[in-house]
């Protein structure tokens, strides 16, 4: 799988389980490559999710949230996700 396609699906995901006025996905990869620990096929993503129902919870339950939508992505294809709630 390459970023784009990854991209396309955590967008389809997180707007097919809650209302999102606005979802940002960065690839922050880059930052990363010369690390001990990356892996090829694995992505760092940064999401900035314009959400009023995410707001109205905890950053923590925001986060379980997002986590439980792409369980199957970041075990397979996300080795790092950074979630921005607006």
């Amino acid at each position: 799988m390459d970023i784009n396609q990854l991209i396309k699906i955590v967008k389809t995901k997180i707007n097919q389980n809650i209302s999102c006025e606005k979802i940002e996905i960065e690839d922050k990869t880059f930052l990363h490559k010369s690390h001990q620990t990356h892996q090829q096929g694995k992505f760092h993503i940064k999401l900035k999710i314009n959400s009023l129902y995410l707001k109205k919870i905890s950053k923590i339950e925001s986060s379980k949230v997002i986590y439980k939508i792409l369980d199957e992505e970041l075990k397979i294809y996300i080795h790092s996700i950074e979630i921005l709630i607006d």
